[in-house]
């Protein structure tokens, strides 16, 4: 009898505990098909993306790409740096970026990972972008770091390090609470998630072979997935 009681005491004490969220992730691939010559960005990092959100462990889980939408402005083009390509209304149309971004704010996500190339670095690298004065820059940086030392380490990639986006110095978007130049897509006034990186992975010249391989693509997309798994683990544990 005393065995019983103290197993449906048991049962009542787990029915009580509220189920725990599960962790929603958004990733944003470039949409941009005009950078580089024969190289399709958006391509690639679509490939990335879904390599990341095919490797377990699942999480909640949501792609937002704007390509080939016809009811928007530079939704296969532009640059996360210009005004003109991201908060403008042109003709009515919003621009891909920003209805990415309400995609993704429909979602209510924890972490937020855009995935890009860089171009006319002259290098074969990888680096990680951050907002600049965030709220929560201490741990976007440490995500990021985890996400360009994961890839470096599963391949050929140099690792350059996490940069602020005002450090770019190119294009006129700006941050409304700092005034620094930034990327849209990393702005707080824009993207609600609490946690924003962007990757800017190989370079559309140094990396051309080895960004349109499938192979790479799939180690990259894994590298991805499997360090942020960690870092979220890693969170977890210490209660955050």
């Amino acid at each position: 009898m005393k065995q019983l009681s103290a197993l449906l005491l048991l049962l009542v004490c787990i029915a009580s505990v509220p189920p725990r969220k599960k962790t929603v992730i958004v990733w944003q691939p470039s949409h941009q098909t005009n950078t580089g010559k024969n190289f399709s960005e958006a391509a690639v990092c679509n490939a990335i993306a879904d390599a990341a959100m095919a490797t377990k462990p699942n999480f909640k889980e949501y792609k937002v790409w704007s390509l080939g939408r016809k009811d928007l402005h530079n939704a296969d083009s532009g640059s996360n740096t210009m005004i003109a390509h991201t908060s403008a209304v042109v003709d009515g149309k919003l621009s891909g970026y920003a209805w990415e971004l309400q995609q993704s704010n429909k979602r209510k996500p924890d972490v937020f990972i855009a995935i890009h190339n860089n171009g006319g670095t002259r290098r074969h690298a990888v680096w990680g972008y951050i907002h600049y004065g965030d709220a929560q820059e201490a741990a976007n940086r440490e995500l990021a770091a985890e996400l360009i030392a994961a890839i470096a380490s599963a391949t050929t990639l140099e690792n350059r390090g996490v940069l602020l986006d005002s450090t770019t110095g190119r294009n006129d978007y700006r941050c409304a609470s700092t005034g620094k130049l930034s990327f849209y897509s990393l702005d707080e006034h824009v993207n609600t998630a609490p946690i924003r990186v962007l990757l800017e992975i190989g370079d559309n010249g140094a990396s051309y072979d080895f960004l349109r391989d499938p192979v790479n693509q799939q180690k990259i997309g894994e590298a991805i997935k499997t360090a942020t798994a960690r870092w979220l683990e890693k969170r977890e544990a210490m209660g955050l």
